[in-house]
């Protein structure tokens, strides 16, 4: 199943396409969108990645961990 989408774009635009009538414009504006949409996908992915990875930080001073850690031996 799909839907019908549809961009007004300038007349002088659009002679500008007709002279590459060899391109499939339909076919290309579709790829154009769908990994558009598939970028977008996966730069939402990497937010939730980093916001988990933010959650998961702890607020420790580290050098003081090693000096402890160091001290005990």
């Amino acid at each position: 199943m799909s839907d019908v989408i549809s961009i007004r774009i300038p007349k002088e635009f659009k002679e500008k396409m007709k002279k590459y009538s060899f391109v499939d414009w339909s076919d290309e504006i579709r790829k154009f969108l769908e990994e558009r949409v598939r970028t977008l996908e996966l730069l939402e992915v990497l937010d939730d990645i980093e916001e988990e990875a933010r959650k998961r930080r702890v607020k420790v001073n580290s050098a003081i961990l090693i000096r402890e850690d160091r001290e005990r031996r």
